[in-house]
């Protein structure tokens, strides 16, 4: 199994970017603008959806102000069954957010994508909690011709 990983600081407080990894609004304005669900407790799912496809999530682990874990619940065969980590730490002024996007049986090509695509929604995060303003899907930073 490979993971990708991912550490990015965000100057603000754990609680307000744990606020935008747990709330509809929140997941709309760094990631995709098209999510339904409810991300607030455990068992719930979160469907989000892109121009090339999307995923279901199932909110496994909420720690407010520490941690957010998802399963992989539907989407592309290489995501089904893998989990999403972000784990939030406050060191000063900054927001450290460790993310892991675990079990990948392989690292195949579009795992090599997908790393790339977080990098550039984690830096979306990162701009809406710092001003306000995030990019997401679609106004993301496009990589390639999977998006």
């Amino acid at each position: 199994m490979v993971d990708i990983l991912h550490r990015v600081g965000i100057k603000s407080s754990v609680a307000e970017v744990y606020s935008a990894l747990t709330t509809t609004e929140g997941l709309a304005a760094w990631w995709t603008g098209n999510v339904r669900g409810d991300g607030g407790d455990l068992g719930d799912v979160l469907e989000f959806r892109f121009g090339a496809g999307g995923f279901n999530m199932k909110v496994r682990e909420l720690v407010p102000g520490k941690r957010v874990s998802w399963e992989v619940v539907d989407g592309p065969q290489e995501w089904v069954g893998t989990h999403v980590h972000f784990d939030l730490d406050q060191a000063e002024e900054y927001a450290v957010v460790l993310f892991k996007h675990e079990g990948w049986r392989e690292p195949v090509e579009f795992m090599h994508h997908c790393s790339t695509k977080w990098a550039v929604f984690l830096m979306s995060l990162k701009s809406l909690v710092e001003t306000g303003k995030g990019a997401p899907e679609p106004y993301d930073v496009k990589i390639d011709n999977w998006n």
